[in-house]
């Protein structure tokens, strides 16, 4: 098993960031061009709780060396499920991913977490994340670790992209937002 590991802390308050996650995968996010679908099979809220569950299938179209390609079936789309816990009370959002695509030869779960950052708490967002990398083929532990090695450095690559885009996201959503709000106060000043 592979473990990747990241953090950051994005310039924006949570409530920014955890608006502009549900868009993390929209035009306005010029590196996510390999996630060619998202779908919401699932989302309710915890009546107890507060917290909001969403279930969504991601999509993503993936290059691969062909020595990669040839063990894990010669696919070119793969399929994520992502399982989502909004908690508006902690101000936390925590998201579990797990591939479906190739599951049988690979598992990867990554967490993701996003919380107001604990020295900045009204004006920063921390950003946590790990993945776990298991190659469950059968065979010689070289071809495992291969083929964790391999997938390990694209998740990396795959996660400083998605990290970059996701700025943009925030950065496209606070001008877009910041000016819809004044249009609305200029519409109610008018009136």
């Amino acid at each position: 098993m592979k473990v990747f590991e990241s953090d950051c802390a994005f310039d924006y308050p949570w409530e920014e960031v955890s608006t502009a996650n549900w868009r993390k995968y929209c035009p306005w996010n010029d590196k996510s061009t390999h996630v060619i679908a998202v779908d919401t099979l699932s989302r309710n809220v915890d009546s107890q709780t507060g917290i909001l569950r969403t279930e969504r299938l991601i999509t993503c179209r993936q290059s691969a060396p062909k020595w990669v390609s040839a063990i894990l079936g010669g696919e070119c789309t793969s399929h994520v499920l992502e399982t989502s816990y909004v908690d508006p009370h902690s101000k936390k959002v925590t998201m579990c991913s797990t591939n479906l695509s190739w599951s049988k030869v690979l598992s990867v779960r990554e967490t993701v977490t996003y919380q107001p950052l604990k020295s900045a708490p009204d004006s920063k967002t921390e950003f946590t994340q790990d993945a776990k990398i298991t190659a469950l083929c059968g065979g010689w532990q070289k071809i495992r670790n291969a083929i964790e090695d391999f997938s390990l450095e694209r998740f990396g690559q795959n996660a400083r992209k998605g990290r970059e885009g996701f700025e943009s996201v925030l950065e496209t959503s606070r001008k877009v937002f910041g000016e819809e709000r004044e249009q609305q106060r200029r519409e109610k000043q008018f009136a």
